[in-house]
């Protein structure tokens, strides 16, 4: 872990300062004052158990807020959370695209892990995340939580596999990978809106009905302290934006008609329409907070934003390469964001190396919950660092999809793609992983497979 911040850290807030000033942004969001390193908020404060808000955005680009560096995407919200709370700049994804980062997520384990995890993603009804398995849900909702999913699941279909199955209590949401945006039809032509485990009826935009929803639930007179995982799927294809019913009455025509291609939209989308839809997610966000602001929770609530994995064919990614469904940067460093008025300080960026499976640990131990003993973590909780200041140990963070393999150990990345040679990259002097070590580190790049395999030999095979 470094113990400063490099000029990479500090880019993508002065990028996009600079991009907000060029696309016109009002002179109070151009004048935002600049982040310094994270520490820990001193004295120390103490506080009830948070409120969870944990907001996945789907297959958004590590470089596709504003504040992350886009020079034409405008997401002033977003960017109003992070200076409200800590902006990571080595943030990763558990997987490289949605179902294994939300088995990550959910189990705080590596997907292979479990035969559900080996999907990428899950496309049928033959697998899915098994009940038994304890998740972060079960896990809070056993230690007096109140637990509710709203958006995409992705982890399975009914009639074996549901959120409700898992530990939340309620759900409103789609099971699949993806749908279109009005009919709500999915990759088969199915129905998939639902609550709880009955279709739901809503024609309108999705994610307009999934922001009312989630403003509706945060504005709540809750009991008990509360978990909301709200998984939008902006700006996942097909490429459709609010008031584009045209477009939309196309694809269902084609879905009907047996077109199995049809939401995959390789014949739609444009960088304009991709910018409309990230700025739509920009503004729901800001709605869903602006519900918690009024109702007098903001300070006792942990917002997490983050995308479930890297962006994909619009996506603004610079300087990373590759994108998702690559071990490349491009394809698991996302966007990451936290915010806990009552405990953490604003105005602050962090280069800490984390991924999906530490915040399950985070906010387990944030919550005062533990996990199954059964089920081991592979996170490492970052409660000590965040509160307290405490080092985080050196770990490895590990991936593996079919034919890629990625391991991180400090500022080293040992990565192989699919053409089968093994490379190594020294991710603050390479970010763009283009200048392979691997012929002048030849002691490093064995540690670092060696690592990968002991890990690789205890998951699931494929």
């Amino acid at each position: 872990m470094s113990t400063s911040l490099s000029r990479r850290a500090l880019g993508g807030a002065a990028a996009g300062a600079a991009a907000a000033a060029a696309l016109g942004a009002a002179p109070a969001e151009a004048a935002a004052p600049a982040e310094r390193p994270f520490r820990a908020a001193h004295p120390r404060r103490h506080s009830r158990r948070p409120n969870i808000l944990f907001i996945l955005g789907d297959d958004l680009g590590w470089a596709d807020l504003s504040s992350y560096g886009s020079p034409h995407i405008r997401t002033p919200h977003l960017d109003r959370l992070a200076r409200q709370g800590v902006r990571f700049t080595d943030a990763y994804s558990g997987s490289a695209t949605c179902s294994p980062t939300r088995f990550s997520l959910y189990t705080g384990r590596y997907p292979g892990r479990t035969k559900g995890g080996l999907a990428e993603p899950i496309a049928d009804k033959s697998v899915g995340l098994e009940p038994t398995h304890p998740t972060l849900a079960s896990l809070l909702r056993d230690s007096g939580y109140a637990t509710a999913l709203i958006g995409k699941w992705h982890c399975g279909y009914l009639p074996d596999y549901s959120p409700t199955r898992s530990g939340w209590d309620e759900f409103f949401g789609n099971f699949g990978g993806a749908l279109e945006y009005y009919s709500k039809l999915g990759l088969g032509g199915e129905y998939d809106l639902y609550e709880g485990d009955a279709a739901y009826q809503d024609l309108r935009y999705y994610t307009r009905i999934l922001t009312e929803r989630a403003s509706e639930y945060v504005a709540r007179e809750h009991e008990k302290p509360w978990l909301l995982n709200l998984n939008f799927t902006t700006p996942h294809w097909p490429w459709i934006a609010d008031g584009d019913e045209e477009a939309s009455a196309e694809i269902v025509r084609r879905i009907k008609a047996g077109d199995r291609s049809a939401l995959w939209h390789q014949d739609g989308g444009s960088v304009d329409k991709y910018r409309e839809m990230v700025e739509d997610l920009d503004r729901s966000v800001g709605q869903v907070l602006a519900a918690l602001r009024r109702s007098g929770q903001e300070r006792d609530t942990l917002v997490f934003f983050a995308s479930d994995n890297g962006g994909e064919r619009f996506s603004y990614n610079w300087p990373l390469a590759g994108n998702k469904g690559s071990l490349q940067e491009g394809g698991i460093r996302v966007p990451s964001i936290l915010r806990w008025p009552a405990r953490i300080d604003g105005g602050q960026v962090s280069d800490l190396a984390v991924f999906t499976p530490d915040w399950t640990a985070t906010l387990l131990d944030l919550a005062g919950a533990r996990p199954h003993p059964a089920y081991p973590l592979d996170g490492t909780s970052l409660a000590g660092h965040l509160l307290r200041g405490e080092p985080v140990p050196e770990r490895d963070l590990f991936w593996r999809v079919r034919g890629e393999r990625a391991l991180r150990r400090g500022d080293w990345k040992y990565y192989r793609g699919k053409s089968g040679r093994d490379q190594l990259f020294h991710l603050v002097e390479d970010t763009r992983e283009q200048a392979d070590r691997a012929p002048f580190e030849q002691a490093r790049l064995a540690g670092l497979r060696a690592a990968w395999e002991r890990i690789d030999a205890g998951l699931l095979r494929y």
